[in-house]
């Protein structure tokens, strides 16, 4: 028997008149992809105020633009814009600094520490630089796999997405990125011997949920390859060391642990890339940027 279900619901009528003013906010390295051009071209029409994170200041999408945040990276060489990425993520936090600012929500004090937090990200992310002979390690253990797993929460899930992304992107190997949350809706159907999962676990408020989804998939036969705060035993006591690998990452504020913890995760993709002897600057099939529809 067939349904018939209301268009909408009529107890939150839609609001009438013009479009209330507010903010589009693009994202894009190259700043001329062609799907996020079109999204500020109607955003535009709409009478919206552009505002582009960028990284080629003359760029299509920075000329549209009213304001533009370039992130300075200098010229992203490699298609997969690891560094882009980064920037990215500290040019939207000084953004949400700025408004926070302007709007009062932050006091002065709160505004010197997260700028100082800021100011300490460089000599952060040179210690996280160094897990590179871990992630080297890694990538030769696990270099032949077929399929990943990479599981985050709050923050870092969208990190997750990155790492998933990063090694797709230039070791042609499947990952999926998924909130941990939600892995038994899912993802843990997959879980086996065969498909490490790459736990992204700071210590943080989730860290103890985290927990319980490591052990979730160390109860299903996968392997783990944590990413999480040095100096932090908890995770290292529910693993194996003869299968499961713990990468240290230094600390940070919360707000900022996103940053830190994409680097392991853009050099395990890069290892194994070169261990499968893949170009890890011009991967297969792939642009630098899409520029067509």
């Amino acid at each position: 028997m067939r349904t018939s279900w209301p268009r909408r619901c009529t107890s939150s009528p839609r609001p009438s008149g013009p479009p209330r003013p507010g903010v589009c906010i693009a994202v894009s390295q190259s700043g001329e992809t062609i799907d996020t051009l079109e999204a500020l071209r109607y955003a535009q029409s709409q009478k919206q105020t552009l505002l582009s994170v960028v990284n080629v200041p003359e760029s299509a999408i920075a000329r549209l633009s009213h304001v533009v945040l370039p992130t300075l990276a200098g010229p992203e060489i490699g298609v997969a814009s690891t560094k882009a990425f980064t920037s990215q993520l500290v040019a939207l936090q000084l953004l949400a600094l700025y408004i926070a600012q302007a709007r009062g929500t932050l006091t002065p004090v709160e505004m010197r520490s997260h700028i100082e937090e800021l100011l300490q990200l460089p000599h952060v992310i040179e210690q996280a630089i160094r897990a590179s002979a871990i992630m080297e390690r890694v990538a030769d253990k696990f270099y032949s796999r077929r399929d990943f797993l990479f599981l985050g929460r709050g923050l870092n899930y969208p990190i997750a997405l990155e790492g998933a992304l990063k090694l797709k992107e230039i070791s042609y190997i499947h990952a999926e990125g998924y909130p941990a949350g939600e892995m038994k809706h899912g993802p843990i159907a997959l879980i086996d011997e065969n498909m490490p999962v790459v736990a992204i676990a700071p210590d943080d408020a989730v860290f103890e949920k985290m927990l319980g989804n490591v052990q979730e998939a160390k109860a299903r036969g996968g392997t783990v390859i944590a990413v999480t705060s040095e100096g932090d035993g908890r995770m290292s006591a529910i693993l194996d060391p003869t299968m499961d690998v713990v990468v240290p990452m230094p600390r940070t504020s919360p707000l900022l642990t996103p940053i830190v913890m994409t680097i392991p995760l853009q050099l395990l993709a890069y290892y194994i890339a070169v261990r499968r002897g893949c170009d890890v600057d011009q991967p297969r099939n792939l642009a630098k940027s899409v520029t067509v529809e």
